[in-house]
């Protein structure tokens, strides 16, 4: 059975060439990057070199120390963006934390337990997929923290986040900016300075690098002013930033899995952004409804079913080889209505009744024509009468 691999937003195949590259480093590079000696030395400039390529696909040539800071993953960055923000700063009872509604579980989860502790977090509505600015402007006043993911890993929304950014800082000028990239990170063309962001969080194994490594990017002006404190003590690894020896087999996996996106940028945007089109008009004649966000990242598309519940039809499609997603893989075991497309605007029953698809530069037509097919023979024999 051939299989058709449309949930790309979970995770991604390594490339070969990153692939190879961890198999060098493994081999070859194996050293303690904080040992003196040459073996550490040799691991260090490994680990230096992908840092440097990740950096230059941010629109930074030339970083400062700490201006990068490798994790274990797009979630450790999130966490490491806001709890080192909020723990960085002096309490003084009115501080408010801003986000989008329907936010990652990873920026979620970790202002719900700031809220618990006092913290005002305030919940930017998202419907449509679009940043409500008439909110953030009558809320932004007093805000210490804004984190906003770029694109929405469940509908694919692309958020204005340059613009409510530049808002938020216009009413609290000492407001940190942090942006979840994970979902966007070499699928939409930006660089940090043309999204206004303070802190970026990005992932290696959703652009075919490692699991288990992930970066948070920290503005050199947020270094400087000591606007961020570790959340991970020890060695002082990463510029006393990210204690713990560094995985620099998955670092260079990231790094050469980079530097092949970038090469290629353009072509595999839009080759996606065709493919998703292709699919939207290739469902135009079932009963399905595509959740079209006005501005949008070319690899997610997001399709509410007629009366079949999303988990359900997943099911039926990973018999015949094909998968999508119900949402978020890292929220795939709960039993809550997904708040992203409750927030985007669908119901309790639409949301528990929609699925995502999403593309990689490898798919083609002829598994959007497989997958369309497949998707109406599913609707014929799975919907409620």
């Amino acid at each position: 059975m051939t299989e058709i691999y449309f949930d790309n937003s979970a995770t991604t195949k390594m490339s070969d060439g990153a692939r190879r590259k961890m198999m060098e480093v493994i081999e070859e590079h194996f050293g303690n990057p904080s040992s003196l000696h040459a073996r550490g030395v040799d691991a260090e400039h490994i680990k230096e070199e992908a840092r440097k390529i990740i950096l230059a696909s941010l629109g930074i040539q030339r970083g400062i120390r700490g201006e990068l800071v490798f994790t274990s993953g797009g979630t450790e960055a999130n966490n490491m963006a806001i709890l080192g923000v909020i723990n960085a700063k002096k309490r003084n009872g009115n501080e408010k934390i801003l986000i989008t509604a329907g936010e990652h579980s990873s920026v979620e989860a970790t202002v719900s337990c700031l809220e618990k502790q006092g913290y005002t977090v305030l919940r930017v509505p998202t419907r449509g997929g679009e940043l409500d600015m008439d909110f953030i402007r009558e809320n932004g006043k007093d805000a210490v923290l804004a984190s906003f993911m770029h694109v929405n890993n469940e509908t694919g929304a692309l958020y204005r986040i340059k613009e409510a950014f530049e808002l938020i800082k216009s009413l609290s000028p000492r407001c940190v900016t942090h942006a979840d990239c994970v979902q966007s990170y070499m699928k939409v063309k930006y660089t940090r300075k043309s999204i206004n962001a303070d802190l970026i969080s990005i992932s290696a194994h959703k652009v075919n690098g490692a699991k288990g490594v992930g970066a948070l990017y920290i503005a050199p002006e947020v270094i400087k002013a000591k606007s961020i404190v570790p959340i991970v003590y020890g060695g002082g690894q990463e510029e006393n930033f990210r204690s713990g020896t560094e995985n620099v087999y998955g670092i260079a996996a990231f790094g050469e899995a980079v530097k092949e996106h970038m090469a290629e940028l353009n072509s595999e945007i839009a080759k996606m952004d065709d493919l998703r089109q292709y699919i939207i008009e290739g469902i135009s004649d079932t009963e399905v409804r595509p959740n079209l966000p006005i501005r949008h990242a070319p690899h997610i598309l997001n399709i509410t079913l007629p009366g079949i519940r999303s988990e359900t039809m997943l099911h039926y499609l990973s018999a015949k080889g094909i998968y999508v997603s119900s949402g978020s893989a890292c929220s795939s075991h709960s039993n809550k209505v997904s708040s992203a497309l409750k927030a985007f605007g669908l119901t309790d029953n639409e949301a528990d009744s929609s699925i995502r698809v999403s593309l990689c530069p490898e798919n083609t037509k002829d598994e959007a024509d497989v997958f369309i097919s497949a998707l109406a023979e599913g609707i014929r024999a799975l919907q409620r009468k």
